[in-house]
């Protein structure tokens, strides 16, 4: 069909509006790749807004030395893949069985499990739970508690009913298939979109959790990554705070500044770099399961 002066009006209104857009949400990325790699100094005199000035790596080399950092970043990546693969295994198991029409009670299940969602028992329950189960100072109080997500579930589960006909798994019955080997050998093959979903749904919620390490570790040794950048940014604040007009402290302040920008390139990579793996699950899981809920 020949396009109308009025659909090539909206249709440039909405590349505009798209740009815009983009525009808005790359800037403050550029910005904070090449504050990480400019001189300090021209960052914090705000000589630098999008380029690079004044080559620096001081930054990097700032964190690459720190034992610390490379502690709390082998950590993450431990939790991270950990906690994601308990999750994902919890997730399936929990949604697989609410999306079959033969397993009665289901209806029942599905409405305690989403009770959960507007009612928990609170962080000192939690705590005291959690402690009483031995797991303070240890990696599975930053796992356990948090295994499961309902609206995950519930996004699975939906799904499962939407997306995998009902005959294909009678059809596996018949030919003598348990339940476990229906779910392992022909529901989860054919629910790779939302698995790539839930990877990383679950993936970036471990990667920038703080919170749990936070109330649940006392060993520095078992520290998560976002804990010692959350003590780089509390030491930043406070050491501007103080204001004291001393050389050393001032060149000190700069190196910090250097090593906040440098650092969210560092903790974030691994998570921009798993996403093109996933780009092609992840729109059609993510919206099949959300849509035909």
């Amino acid at each position: 069909m020949k396009e109308t002066i009025a659909d090539r009006i909206v249709g440039a209104a909405i590349y505009i509006l798209l740009t815009l857009i983009l525009l808005t949400v790359l800037y403050p990325l550029v910005f904070v790749v090449s504050a990480s790699i400019s001189d300090p100094l021209s960052v914090s005199k705000g000589e630098m807004w999008l380029f690079p000035k004044d080559l620096s790596f001081i930054g990097y080399e700032r964190i690459f030395s720190n034992p610390e950092i490379w502690t709390g970043y082998i950590n993450t990546i431990v939790y991270t893949l950990v906690g994601t693969f308990l999750n994902l295994v919890m997730t399936i198991m929990a949604a697989y069985p609410l999306s079959r029409k033969d397993f009665s009670g289901r209806h029942v299940m599905t409405a305690y499990i989403v009770f959960t969602m507007f009612f928990s028992g609170g962080l000192i329950p939690t705590y005291l739970l959690v402690k009483n189960l031995g797991m303070i100072n240890t990696m599975w109080a930053l796992i356990i508690p948090g295994a499961v997500s309902v609206w995950n579930i519930i996004i699975m589960r939906t799904f499962f009913q939407t997306s995998i006909p009902n005959e294909i798994q009678e059809s596996a019955s018949i030919d003598g298939c348990s339940n476990l080997q229906t779910l392992w050998k022909i529901v989860i093959p054919l629910s790779m979109p939302v698995i790539a979903v839930m990877i990383l749904f679950y993936g970036v919620g471990h990667w920038n959790a703080y919170f749990n390490g936070l109330i649940y570790l006392n060993d520095r040794d078992k520290y998560p990554l976002q804990l010692f950048l959350r003590e780089i940014l509390i030491k930043s604040e406070v050491d501007n705070m103080a204001g004291s007009m001393d050389l050393s402290v001032q060149n000190h302040l700069m190196e910090t500044e250097a090593i906040k920008y440098a650092i969210v390139i560092v903790a974030n990579l691994p998570i921009l770099m798993l996403y093109p793996f996933l780009q092609k699950y992840f729109t059609k899981g993510f919206m099949v399961g959300a849509i035909k809920g």
